[in-house]
């Protein structure tokens, strides 16, 4: 009885619920007066016929015929009775069985179901918490993220203003909590003084009043937030973001960074302590045509082909591995080895040609603006003039759909060493990675996806290279809360740190078989603050070491099944 209590008293307190009451009130108020009408009358035909009977035994006569009941035990002899009794039969099938009940639940049972759900989405957290991480908006990376710590085993809490939605959350095993992000008491009954962070993921605006209200309530917590404009930045951050992260201008560059032009070299895409991870294709390169052991890059250089990319699929690198012009090669080493390595490649020259760039919103603009910075040529496929409008003025834009061959053929697609797809819809990717494959057989193609689940349909379609805009999310705010540079691989791949279980305590890398049985690359193990990086087959792995891998959710995933 006490929580029904409760569920009406939150009832009664909304505005809306009120509001259904008063109209329901007043439908009760006039079928009470038809009903009233109907006594009245029923006397007075009555009376006509010569019969006389008490007010009740009207009320009584009325609510029978009615309501159908229908007893038989006062009828009327006249026409005029009989078409009376039609008249209120008919009236009660429409009010009583009718209006009555369809109101009843639209204005007072619906909603009060609703309130009902509403009270089971929490609005806070257990006063224990502390440690978690606060993710403002369940957007693509907000549910992304939440996927990633509960992989972690890291608390968390979700906002959704929402209540429907905030119990879907709820009834999914998300961590949420039920209010207005930059609202400050709600922000202390999620105890973000003792959080570990605070994502800021809805719009620019909206988390500058985030940043502002966390800064009063939890002047020392750390903030990230996320930026849709270049412009938000500083703004962002004189609200007091530690760290604003600009994903759409990122996205672009990392899919810039990917394009073959010019002259072969490496990419780098991340770094652990003084180790760095780069690619390298190996298309127009001495290494086509040989095995990882022929290439010898180990011997020569220093560094080492931790795995290849073929087509979108990461595989280990194995001294048999054969590397083919459609290869890219994995690779760890220091600076200094990575500069040797791009001394060595610079006279191997690649198609210079323009670059494609589909599409010119923000990610196409930052795309278009890193290949000219490194003097590659770069023409832009785009429809809307306005989006074309801010482009360098030195850019040629060539306007109109990227599905038309003669569009694509005028602005180079044959002769195009890459095509870069920035298009914000994953369809459209999809397709246009598949059509520029069969136009060009020989581009190399890079493809913005919004959604991780088409990262391996893209890759179907024909891309080489393709980067989620939720996955650069997820792993820029694990890199912050691991202290540590951003790593950007694709394909749904991330640096992880993993506990050395102790039935592998006492083998080698080689003995472990965390490679073969698992897809994960082992790119350094720690132990008591010493860190081995570019480790060999030989290295020793001791009890209560670390290993720091290069993989995904399913091979970290495996690798605990296998080994815990």
């Amino acid at each position: 009885m006490k929580l029904l209590g409760t569920q009406l008293s939150y009832f009664l307190r909304e505005p809306d619920a009120r509001r259904n009451l008063r109209t329901l009130w007043k439908l009760l108020a006039a079928s009470a007066v038809v009903v009233a009408l109907f006594a009245v009358l029923f006397h007075l035909i009555m009376l006509f016929e010569g019969r006389e009977h008490s007010w009740l035994t009207g009320l009584y006569w009325t609510l029978t015929v009615m309501s159908t009941l229908g007893f038989g035990d006062i009828t009327f002899q006249s026409d005029l009775g009989r078409t009376f009794s039609i008249v209120v039969l008919v009236t009660g099938i429409v009010l009583l069985l009718v209006v009555l009940p369809f109101a009843f639940i639209r204005f007072f049972y619906a909603p009060w179901l609703e309130a009902r759900v509403r009270l089971r989405a929490p609005r806070g957290v257990d006063e224990e918490t502390e440690g978690h991480v606060v993710i403002c908006e369940p957007d693509a990376v907000g549910r992304a993220l939440a996927h990633r710590l509960d992989e972690r085993e890291e608390p968390y809490v979700v906002i959704e203003t929402d209540p429907l939605r905030a119990v879907e959350l709820y009834n999914d095993r998300v961590s949420v909590a039920m209010g207005i992000p930059d609202d400050p008491e709600f922000l202390r009954r999620l105890r973000v003084g003792h959080a570990r962070l605070v994502f800021a993921n809805r719009e620019d605006t909206v988390n500058a009043s985030i940043a502002l209200t966390v800064r009063e309530v939890a002047p020392e917590v750390p903030i990230v937030a996320t930026a849709s404009r270049q412009e938000s930045v500083d703004v962002l951050e004189l609200c007091g973001a530690n760290e604003v992260l600009p994903l759409k201008q990122w996205l672009g560059e990392q899919l810039a960074s990917r394009v073959d032009a010019l002259h072969a070299q490496t990419h780098v895409v991340g770094r652990y302590r003084d180790l760095l991870l780069a690619e390298l294709p190996v298309r127009h390169t001495p290494l086509a045509g040989k095995t990882v052991r022929e290439t010898k890059l180990r011997e020569n250089v220093g560094v080492s082909i931790v795995g290849v990319w073929e087509r979108g699929q990461l595989r280990p690198a194995r001294p048999d591995s054969p590397l083919t012009d459609a290869s890219v090669v994995v690779v760890t080493g220091t600076r200094a080895q990575l500069d040797v390595l791009d001394d060595l490649l610079l006279i191997y020259d690649f198609n210079p040609n323009p670059v494609l760039v589909v599409g010119a919103g923000k990610v196409g603009q930052a795309a278009a603006r890193m290949l000219r910075e490194k003097e590659v040529p770069v023409h832009v496929v785009e429809r809307d003039p306005a989006a074309a409008a801010q482009l360098d003025a030195d850019v040629p834009v060539f306007a109109g759909d990227a599905a038309d061959y003669a569009l694509l053929r005028e602005a180079g697609i044959e002769a195009a060493p890459a095509v870069v797809l920035t298009t914000h819809d994953d369809a459209m990717n999809i397709y246009l990675a598949a059509y520029c494959r069969r136009l060009n057989p020989g581009v190399r193609i890079v493809s913005r996806i919004t959604y991780g689940r088409n990262v391996e349909a893209i890759h179907r379609a024909g891309a080489d290279f393709a980067l989620s805009y939720t996955s650069l999310g997820v792993a820029a705010v694990t890199a912050r809360l691991d202290e540590r540079e951003l790593t950007v691989i694709g394909g749904g791949l991330d640096l992880a740190t993993l506990p050395l279980p102790r039935r592998l305590a006492g083998r080698t890398l080689a003995e472990s078989g965390i490679g073969a049985r698992t897809g994960l690359l082992v790119l350094a193990v720690q132990r008591d603050g010493e860190v081995v990086t570019n480790p060999t087959a030989g290295t020793r792995l001791e009890r209560g070491a670390e290993l720091v891998v290069l993989g995904d959710e399913e091979q970290r995933r495996r690798f605990v099944e296998l080994y815990a």
